[in-house]
């Protein structure tokens, strides 16, 4: 299983790591943002095919924000998926 790391845009967190199984989520951590909010998220995705968790987060504003950190984990995977 190999990790990817993505550099997030516009959000407090600055970067996502993540490990797949094919296409679907074994490990998701994010590096700064609301820490218990994106642990939450990150357990709530694991063992969800990536494709359900684009759907789920794409789009997603945070505040007045044009992303969020859950539309960057559905950027993140997308660019991982693509690899």
């Amino acid at each position: 299983m190999e990790e990817y790391r993505y550099k997030t845009k516009g959000t407090c967190s600055r970067e996502i790591r993540l490990q797949l199984d094919g296409d679907v989520v074994q490990n998701v951590q994010v590096i700064g943002g609301c820490d218990g909010n994106l642990k939450g998220i990150s357990a709530l995705v694991k063992g969800m095919k990536a494709d359900e968790v684009i759907r789920r987060c794409s789009g997603i504003r945070c505040g007045s924000k044009s992303t969020s950190c859950p539309d960057q984990l559905a950027q993140a995977l997308r660019e991982a998926l693509h690899r």
